[in-house]
């Protein structure tokens, strides 16, 4: 039960235990909930089947879930298409045990940040803790980067972005249906570039710590772009001569990835002022000192 009257969490779970079965779920809003399943089906007494009855958005989260799972001594059985509407078999076998050490990686949605920092002002920033040999989808940030015109190393355990100053940011379109949290960086990247930036297959930001659609339109549009919203895609005009509006207030709407994606809008070489950049501790409390340890 709720133990406010929010219908959210935090929530009282009262239970003698959990029976095995058959659970049908949805995966189009947000493959966390496949994921606490996944990793609570080992603890219960009997095979476990979760069916996906629509289809699953982010299936590399999943797919980093399963990897960890299987390091703990789980094997998963999949069934059918990871892009599709695949099912999970648990059988009551399969139990946990230590690895005894595991490898921790860097946040890679975390990364982007910097990534695109390199892309838009031209200097060269590496990233370490992921890499070549990452299990995290959004390594797959750093394709973007290449595609609208950075230069991209990629090694092990590191990405190194840098940008030649005489070869200007081009607009992209891409879906970003497997990377949603690093799309939202790639809505800042787009006011640099030359020509629109349209993307595709977002419609999870809807569904995040805020509305994250209707945020990105409204804080790019602050900075003088010009933004067309569709349900589950968007298509951001840079401003004129990507010159970005000075001293623009950035809301956060409470949403520690709206406060770090905006900060880069300084990268203009103009004033943004961040609203509660705290909100950021939520997964990166240090973020502005680390932004500002990079900084000229």
């Amino acid at each position: 039960e709720c133990v406010e009257s929010t219908g959210c969490p935090p929530v009282t779970i009262e239970a003698n235990g959990l029976k095995g079965g058959q659970a049908s779920i949805s995966g189009k809003m947000s493959s966390q909930f496949l994921s606490s399943l996944l990793m609570a089906s080992p603890l219960i007494d009997g095979d476990v089947t979760i069916s996906i009855k629509d289809e699953l958005i982010s299936a590399p989260y999943v797919s980093l879930t399963i990897g960890l799972m299987k390091k703990f001594g789980v094997n998963v059985q999949i069934q059918g298409d990871m892009d599709g509407a695949p099912s999970f078999l648990i059988p009551s076998t399969e139990k946990y045990t230590s690895p005894k050490t595991i490898l921790v990686e860097g946040d890679a949605s975390s990364a982007s940040y910097f990534l695109a920092g390199a892309a838009i002002t031209g200097g060269t920033v590496t990233v370490r803790g992921c890499g070549s040999d990452s299990v995290q989808g959004d390594v797959a940030f750093a394709d973007v980067m290449e595609q609208m015109g950075a230069t991209v190393t990629w090694a092990p355990e590191s990405i190194t972005v840098t940008r030649d100053p005489n070869t200007k940011l081009k607009g992209v379109d891409v879906d970003c249906g497997k990377i949603p949290d690093a799309a939202m960086t790639l809505a800042v990247a787009a006011l640099f570039a030359e020509g629109p930036t349209t993307i595709r297959n977002v419609y999870s930001w809807r569904l995040k710590e805020t509305e994250r659609m209707k945020a990105i339109v409204a804080e790019c549009t602050k900075l003088g772009a010009t933004v067309e919203e569709f349900e589950d895609y968007c298509i951001i005009h840079p401003p004129k001569d990507n010159k970005i509006n000075e001293n623009v207030v950035i809301e956060t709407y409470d949403d520690h990835r709206m406060a770090m994606t905006f900060s880069l809008a300084a990268c203009g070489g103009v004033n943004v002022i961040i609203h509660d950049p705290g909100c950021t501790a939520k997964t990166f409390p240090t973020y502005f000192e680390m932004l500002g340890s990079i900084a000229e």
